[in-house]
């Protein structure tokens, strides 16, 4: 494969002044210069010209709309791409949530139980099993989809700026010769996630209140209730350690799958189940590292928790329920975590690459338009 890039370089010109001139009359008396030195007789120019053209091919030979029809693959090339990333990102992180939203809600009711357990006079830890039945018992089916909406919600805005934040500031961090360091891979990462969470944030407390705090029907009601009796400042109650958990989490799990995926033969990198294995092992490493932090969040997260910062938390948890406190759901959690990043960039990766098809096909439409044009222009002369 010819893996030759055209470079494209800026240089400074000394002394260049910008002219709008229309008519040649304008630059012949300004840049016109009588060489009388010369012991030739003649004339030069000290100038420069930078021309830019309108590029009409892609009109000119745009297709048609019984060519579209035909083709209908080639449709996707006339979407932004940008804006075609983007919806691919919200529907894989949506479809992603909707399916895994029961390990979701059951990990949820299984973090905040031993602090919910000591206002209520119950016993402070509970199980998977248990968990699963208390939600069937209480709430019937419905019950594991509590809180999904606010969760699809939050997840579109989401996925949106943590794929175009990593975008950013991975050109942010490459180095001169534009390569991206493993450094440079997880900076990148965790200033990504910091910055979608801080921008979804109060979604996601509303959607804990929703899923784990009985009595509430919809998001409004459970928002209108916060601020009446907590204020503004409870949408963003845990926050720290959410930056703190997100941070790490995001850069391991971005760094190791394009680590891995790259170093794979390129044969191997383009495909699905490529994708899934490589998703999985980065979801597990980056779950086990920062799992007892997102407990801790949640636990801020709670009405009335006593926990003001984050050295609070870590050993309330540990003095209340052990060091296996802090990795209460985990179980739940790494079931949901591993499926929903499997999805999510699978599916990403099939729409790039559908994407990349569809770009050929419209190539390949211009191509032939561009080849009956010159034919008809032919036959005329």
């Amino acid at each position: 494969m010819d893996k030759t890039r055209a470079t494209l370089v800026w240089r400074d010109i000394p002394g260049l002044e910008e002219t709008g001139f229309t008519e040649p009359d304008q630059w012949r008396k300004k840049w016109f210069i009588q060489n009388s030195n010369s012991s030739r007789s003649g004339s030069r120019y000290e100038f420069a010209c930078i021309s830019v053209a309108e590029k009409r091919e892609e009109k000119e030979f745009s297709p048609t709309s019984a060519q579209l029809v035909k083709h209908p693959l080639a449709f996707v090339a006339l979407v932004p791409k940008d804006a075609a990333l983007f919806a691919a990102g919200a529907i894989a992180g949506a479809a992603a949530k909707t399916v895994t939203a029961p390990l979701d809600r059951i990990k949820l009711l299984m973090q905040t139980h031993g602090l919910r357990a000591g206002q209520e006079g119950v016993k402070k830890a509970i199980g998977f099993i248990e968990a699963f039945t208390l939600i069937g018992k209480q709430e019937g089916i419905k019950g594991y989809w509590k809180g999904n909406l606010p969760q699809v919600i939050r997840i579109i805005p989401y996925s949106a700026a943590q794929l175009f934040a990593y975008e950013t500031y991975k050109k942010l961090f490459r180095g001169k010769d534009g390569d991206l360091s493993v450094i440079g891979r997880l900076a990148a990462g965790a200033c990504a996630g910091m910055t979608s969470t801080f921008v979804t944030y109060p979604l996601d407390v509303l959607r804990l209140r929703l899923a784990v705090e009985p009595g509430y029907k919809t998001m409004s009601e459970v928002a209108l209730n916060m601020l009446r009796e907590e204020g503004v400042a409870s949408f963003y109650n845990g926050l720290g350690p959410s930056l703190i958990g997100i941070a790490p989490y995001i850069a391991v799990n971005f760094c190791v799958f394009d680590l891995v995926k790259k170093a794979l033969p390129e044969k191997y990198q383009n495909r699905t189940e490529t994708s899934m294995a490589t998703a999985l092992i980065s979801a597990t490493i980056a779950t086990l590292t920062c799992y007892p932090l997102d407990t801790v969040r949640r636990q801020m997260q709670m009405r009335g928790t006593p926990y003001k910062t984050i050295f609070d938390a870590i050993p309330g948890i540990v003095a209340r329920d052990g060091w296996l406190g802090l990795y209460r759901g985990f179980v739940p959690n790494a079931l949901k975590t591993l499926p929903n990043s499997s999805i999510r960039l699978t599916t990403f990766d099939s729409v790039k690459r559908l994407i990349t098809a569809s770009e050929k096909e419209l190539q390949k439409i211009m191509d032939e338009n561009r080849k009956k044009r010159d034919q008809t222009g032919n036959c005329t002369l």
